[in-house]
């Protein structure tokens, strides 16, 4: 499940955007001035993904990030309450994010980039917190990667050879 290409044409993908930065580089006649754009985009049922897009005007960015998006989707492993099927600590460069199963009703319990990266990936019970690094670029990719290495029960169950009942108990 984890190695499937995702066909993005038949998503029908919404997109955030969760940071623009002005960045400029001090040359010889004066200052260029760019804007990078970190956008992530999810359907809503599963998928999500998050990119980065650098460009003179903040359009041309939000466009390019939202490219870079499409092509770096995943797959979420849900549960039948709309959350995770386990607690998991996503990592990316020094930021972690803890991702905790939640009942159903307690809703999104996150911060800004974790969030917006929960909601387009269709998670309605979550709990997450923010560790090291709160970085937003690093939050939203860790969210990710912690989400990306989620296993479903059949996984596990395959993996160590048992019977699914054996493994929820």
């Amino acid at each position: 499940m984890k190695n499937t290409i995702i066909d993005v044409s038949q998503l029908e993908l919404n997109d955030k955007v969760v940071a623009i930065k002005r960045v400029t580089k001090t040359v010889k006649g004066g200052r260029n001035m760019r804007f990078t754009a970190l956008v992530v985009v999810g359907d809503g049922n599963g998928h999500v993904g998050a990119g980065l897009g650098k460009a003179v005007e903040i359009p041309e960015a939000i466009r390019k990030g939202k490219e870079d998006a499409m092509k770096h989707i995943i797959t979420v492993a849900l549960d039948e309450n709309s959350s995770i099927t386990h607690d998991f600590i996503g990592k990316y460069g020094s930021a972690s994010v803890l991702l905790k199963r939640a009942a159903a009703g307690t809703g999104i319990i996150a911060g800004g980039p974790a969030r917006n990266v929960c909601e387009l990936a269709g998670i309605k019970n979550i709990r997450t917190k923010c560790l090291g690094s709160n970085n937003k670029q690093n939050v939203v990719l860790a969210t990710i990667e912690g989400l990306r290495q989620l296993k479903t029960p059949e996984e596990v169950a395959r993996n160590r050879g048992k019977s699914i009942e054996e493994i929820l108990g």
